[in-house]
């Protein structure tokens, strides 16, 4: 019997890959909508699409991540990240489908010495990372069975991130400045992926040992962004996609301001995971190389 998987998001940078993933595999019989699809503030949209899916799962890869402009975008970060998130935990509920949900390191304030576990309180210095956390409180408060995962430093194939950036801008400037006071484990968006596909199968296999809650997944080594920028150039050069690696300036957060305040340590604790599901990190720096094949064979087509 195969099982139903409502996804949400289906064309962002983790929901792609879970596209992908889900469609290929025989056990699972996927139900994907983008962003022009499934709008998941239309409450009523939400509602019918699940009472004509009937789906066992719901995965919600549906978000708003501009994290600067939410700053000035408030009521639209709200809506998509708490209230979508309300309607799609209540039509799960009424269902009986687990929802698992992505969230971010960006519901900490980020000012702790250590890395976060997730009975840590949530203390976000953005409007962003309320609607986030703001987001995780409606699926706890409206769906009996859910998983909330938690990441950071998100890089891939698809989508914007700062991998793709620092290619960019490597073949473009001769020097560049990265901030060296904000650490994080950088994690590969299919790791993510393999990752949701382990709880899921760990749900269809045996329901009963999965207990809703909040985990957290990054890759390791942690860093800060300016070593990994650097990490990033060197595997750039040994590929042949940059001839020669900007020239790269540690800087200060001050020093660059934005308009939303990153957090300084987006370290998050991964024993929870790893004890309840066996799950390793992600491991970015094997995944790096293979994303900037994948960028070296796309800029060369």
């Amino acid at each position: 019997m195969t099982k139903r998987v409502l996804l949400t998001g289906a064309n962002g940078q983790i929901g792609t890959w879970l596209y992908q993933r889900l469609r290929e595999d025989t056990q699972y019989e996927l139900f994907a909508f983008n962003r022009t699809e499934l709008d998941i503030t239309d409450e009523s949209l939400v509602k019918q699409l699940m009472a004509t899916v009937k789906p066992d799962v719901v995965i919600n890869a549906a978000a708003y991540t501009a994290v600067d402009k939410a700053e000035s975008e408030v009521d639209k970060a709200m809506q998509v990240n708490v209230e979508g998130v309300k309607y799609l935990a209540q039509a799960a509920k009424q269902h009986d489908a687990l929802l698992v949900h992505l969230s971010t390191d960006y519901v900490f304030r980020g000012d702790s010495d250590v890395p976060y576990v997730e009975q840590d309180k949530p203390s976000p210095l953005t409007h962003y990372g309320r609607s986030k956390w703001l987001g995780e409180e409606a699926v706890i408060a409206e769906s009996p069975a859910y998983i909330i995962l938690r990441t950071a430093w998100v890089f891939g194939e698809y989508g914007h991130n700062f991998v793709k950036t620092m290619l960019r801008l490597g073949a473009e400037r001769t020097h560049l400045n990265i901030v060296n006071d904000q650490l994080g484990g950088p994690t590969y968006a299919g790791d993510i992926v393999n990752a949701i596909l382990v709880i899921l199968q760990r749900y269809f296999t045996d329901g009963s040992r999965i207990k809703s809650g909040i985990y957290h997944f990054t890759g390791i080594p942690y860093m800060s962004w300016y070593d990994f920028a650097k990490a990033i150039f060197i595997e750039a050069v040994a590929q042949g996609v940059l001839q020669q690696a900007p020239t790269v300036s540690a800087i200060s957060s001050a020093a660059y301001p934005t308009p939303a305040q990153r957090p300084a340590n987006s370290r998050l604790a991964l024993d929870k995971i790893a004890k309840d599901f066996g799950i390793a990190p992600s491991d970015w720096q094997a995944a790096l190389q293979q994303v900037i094949s994948d960028y070296k064979k796309k800029i060369q087509e």
